[in-house]
């Protein structure tokens, strides 16, 4: 089995953390060993089965984001971390995957009051982050300037 270095990404590089931890990475692992998964959603559905090798993956994969994480608690120190995404839905296998590894990783005193959770808007984001984009851009200061004068 080839390690997460050796995975080609889209982007070009190799072991990229969407080439290794995205749910479509993980579908596509759990294809290769016969299951039925070609989306992030597939995914989702075979842990909410209570398939044993999609419950595991997902798990993996939050410990490949935990990795990332980690780096990141410690430098910034931030006191909430949200998780979304189609996988975040797979209950707490991911969320669990991204915990142990962030808190075994990190300096106690940068996670001893962190939060990691999933996000609350869900299928939403995307509309919600249009939402506030649109809003920032109408009433920029530059859009107001434009609109007085």
């Amino acid at each position: 089995m080839p390690s997460a270095a050796d995975v080609p990404c889209r982007c070009g590089n190799v072991g990229c953390l969407e080439a290794v931890a995205s749910g479509q990475a993980v579908a596509h692992a759990l294809a290769k060993t016969g299951l039925d998964a070609t989306s992030s959603s597939d995914v989702v559905s075979l842990v909410r089965s209570g398939d044993l090798a999609a419950s595991q993956a997902v798990r993996q994969a939050g410990r490949d984001i935990g990795s990332v994480l980690a780096a990141c608690v410690s430098l910034l120190n931030p006191s909430l971390i949200v998780i979304g995404g189609v996988v975040a839905e797979a209950g707490e296998h991911l969320i669990a995957g991204i915990r142990e590894i962030v808190y075994q990783r990190s300096l106690p005193l940068a996670t001893q009051h962190l939060r990691i959770v999933t996000s609350q808007a869900r299928g939403q984001a995307a509309v919600l982050g249009a939402s506030a984009m649109a809003v920032d851009h109408v009433l920029s200061p530059a859009a107001i300037d434009a609109l007085i004068s």
